[in-house]
């Protein structure tokens, strides 16, 4: 029997690797290792939830070899004990989606989180097994795509890792209240944008009279100056890859240089403008691979 702790790493990929076994003693470490001996467990078994009242613990079981359907418990790892465990049952919680998992662990600091959840599985998660993932973007449009992109990425169970994402957003309205000029162009519509000075979009070539503020990126500065044969009178940047903070946490972005798939560079995913839910999810894993 073993007494030194889980490698998280190991933590299950399944709910079918977890057995819950209701048991009449106390839940002590002692207890467990004795109470295991001459003990089986199924073929696909690999941790057991011990119930007692209402504490609970989890053991990981290694089986001698065979190809028995119950085979005997060669040795016992014990990952956590009573004090160390909670029980959440959320009859909505799909115990397969690892992110959906981290997030209600996270409630639990330090502890282990059983969870019973939809169609009654059960499977459980280590609270502090989360990666956390800044998505930054600008708007509006509200809501901001690639946040919902992520959401439905992290929903539809297409990343392979436990991931906590959270928002963070570059107001183009902040951008526009801070030029002075009587007018302002964006690179194109986009629905929530406000202004009192005159509002231009470069994708539709307008003409120009008198002075102008760019709000854009790199590309659309020299769209501008091909079009116009001229810099606009201010230029004020908008480009995420810019604007991204810098603080360590894993980012992901759209630019609009990125035509197709995904670029990761230093800690940092960036898909297209109009990136698909498959190309997140992608990014995603490769961030964190």
């Amino acid at each position: 029997m073993k007494e030194e702790g889980i490698n998280r790493s190991m933590l299950p990929d399944h709910c079918k690797d977890v057995s819950v076994r209701d048991v009449d003693f106390n839940l002590t470490k002692d207890n467990i290792f004795e109470k295991s001996k001459g003990k089986k467990a199924y073929t696909r078994t690999k941790f057991i939830i011990l119930r007692h009242v209402k504490e609970m613990a989890i053991v990981k079981v290694e089986k001698e070899g065979g190809k028995d359907l119950f085979r005997p418990i060669k040795s016992v790892e014990v990952v956590s004990l009573p004090e160390e465990t909670v029980f959440v049952k959320d009859d909505e919680m799909d115990v397969l989606n690892r992110s959906r998992m981290a997030l209600l662990a996270r409630k639990h600091p330090d502890k282990y989180v059983v969870v019973q959840g939809l169609f009654n599985h059960i499977s459980f998660i280590q609270s502090d097994e989360a990666n956390d993932l800044m998505v930054f973007e600008v708007v509006p449009p509200i809501p901001a795509k690639l946040s919902v992109l992520v959401d439905k990425a992290l929903d539809a169970g297409l990343v392979d890792k436990a991931i906590i994402p959270s928002g963070k957003t570059i107001d183009l309205n902040d951008l526009e209240r801070s030029v002075s000029t009587p007018t302002v162009m964006f690179p194109c519509r986009a629905s929530g944008i406000t202004s009192e000075k005159k509002v231009l979009y470069l994708d539709e070539t307008p003409p120009l009279s008198g002075e102008v503020s760019l709000i854009g990126c790199d590309l659309s500065k020299r769209i501008f100056q091909n079009i116009y044969r001229k810099a606009p009178d201010a230029f004020v940047s908008m480009c995420p890859r810019e604007l991204a903070p810098k603080e360590g946490t894993k980012v992901i972005i759209k630019c609009c240089k990125v035509r197709e798939g995904f670029e990761i560079k230093d800690g940092v995913a960036v898909v297209p403008w109009g990136a698909t839910v498959q190309e997140v999810a992608a990014a995603i894993n490769a961030l964190f691979a």
